[in-house]
């Protein structure tokens, strides 16, 4: 199963797109399709009809797509855009800011 360097939670800006330069938390990282869902970045409007003995409306609504994990970067708490990197600490893979070498927040299980 292929791997993401990004995960749920993480802090990343858009480099390419339609959304060029947007910043949003990632809502879900998609490691099968190598995407990630960022809040409020390529929000597209989809129609929902209303299903009859529920309480849903129908209408237009908007959510956000997935976009390709390599349209988005990582930004650093301290640095801001960077690369990231990977350090054996122990018997863990820890995250590293290539930039400036501050270790990155873990993956939250």
């Amino acid at each position: 199963m292929p791997s993401l360097s990004i995960y749920r939670n993480d802090e990343v800006k858009v480099i390419t797109g339609a959304d060029k330069g947007k910043t949003g938390r990632v809502l879900r990282a998609i490691p099968d399709k190598g995407t990630v869902l960022v809040e409020h970045v390529r929000v597209v409007k989809k129609t929902v009809s209303s299903k009859s003995g529920q309480r849903t409306q129908g209408g237009i609504a908007e959510h956000e797509s997935p976009i390709n994990v390599s349209n988005v970067a990582l930004v650093c708490p301290t640095c801001g855009v960077a690369k990231i990197g990977f350090k054996i600490d122990g018997d863990a893979k820890v995250r590293i800011c290539k930039k400036c070498g501050s270790e990155l927040p873990a993956k939250k299980k």
